[in-house]
């Protein structure tokens, strides 16, 4: 598998993705909602998106599966390459006109991302990255923030939309962090959140509740932009272990906040 030439091919099949979400964006009404569960929104652009997106996908690495958020690829997970798909990260912002979403693709080789890119429709930014490979913002490479300290960062999390058995100990930590920081933002991407942290924006990005379809890609660009990241204990299941804190040099310090106040009860 030439990576390059699937990094190619993915990033224009995005593009075009992008522009389908963006212009059925003008026209959406909320009369389209669709509920999977409590809080947990669909619609049909969701739906048809990841249709396009597993449609492309499949041509350009025909021997791969699909882990998928809304379900719709015909193949399933495969034992070698995977195909990691949000086709609307920030669903609620979406059907609300919030101008913050994103298309997150992330390509897996077993247990490790290889290939991961996230497309803001809104303003026309690609980030993406590949395994041994330069993260980049519209062909532009990246960098996490030079910042060393708590005191001098902008963090961003996110809040959990069904379970919320963790919660109190969440807002312990949030609270602690509002504190000793210039500020937290919650922004309601997940996969953006993770490219803002990857170019600098944001100096740390720590969430629970988490699928793989949200973090997949994003984790990869971080670690490719000189960032780090791991489970709220250290441990570098974060795919599929429901949480993460990624950073600069100063997610050390940040994971040490949020260890005074989490337990390990977790329903998510």
């Amino acid at each position: 598998m030439d990576i390059q030439q699937v990094l190619s091919q993915t990033l224009t099949t995005v593009k075009e993705v992008g522009r389908f979400i963006w212009e059925e964006n003008q026209k959406f009404s909320l009369s389209e909602i669709e509920y999977k569960g409590k809080n947990d929104l669909v619609s049909y652009v969701d739906k048809e998106a990841e249709k396009r997106l597993v449609a492309q996908l499949s041509k350009i690495l025909p021997e791969a599966g699909f882990i998928t958020e809304e379900g719709t690829a015909d193949v399933g997970k495969a034992d070698r390459y995977n195909w990691v798909i949000d086709p609307v990260d920030g669903t609620t912002n979406y059907v609300h006109n919030l101008p913050f979403y994103s298309i997150s693709i992330g390509l897996m080789e077993g247990d490790e991302v290889i290939l991961g890119v996230i497309y803001e429709p809104n303003r026309d930014e690609m980030f993406y990255a590949t395994k041994n490979g330069k993260a980049c913002l519209n062909k532009q490479e990246i960098q996490v923030s030079p910042v060393e300290t708590l005191e001098e960062s902008l963090l961003a999390t996110g809040f959990p939309y069904s379970k919320f058995r963790e919660m109190p100990a969440y807002i312990d930590v949030v609270q602690d962090l509002m504190q000793q920081t210039h500020g937290l933002r919650r922004m309601g991407s997940a996969a953006l959140d993770l490219a803002y942290v990857a170019c600098g924006r944001f100096e740390g990005f720590f969430e629970y509740n988490l699928k793989p379809w949200d973090v997949a890609a994003g984790t990869l660009i971080v670690q490719q932009a000189g960032g780090s990241v791991t489970t709220f204990t250290g441990t570098d299941n974060y795919i599929f272990g429901g949480e993460l804190v990624a950073g600069c040099a100063i997610r050390s310090d940040l994971m040490e906040v949020i260890k005074k106040h989490w337990y390990s009860g977790k329903d998510y």
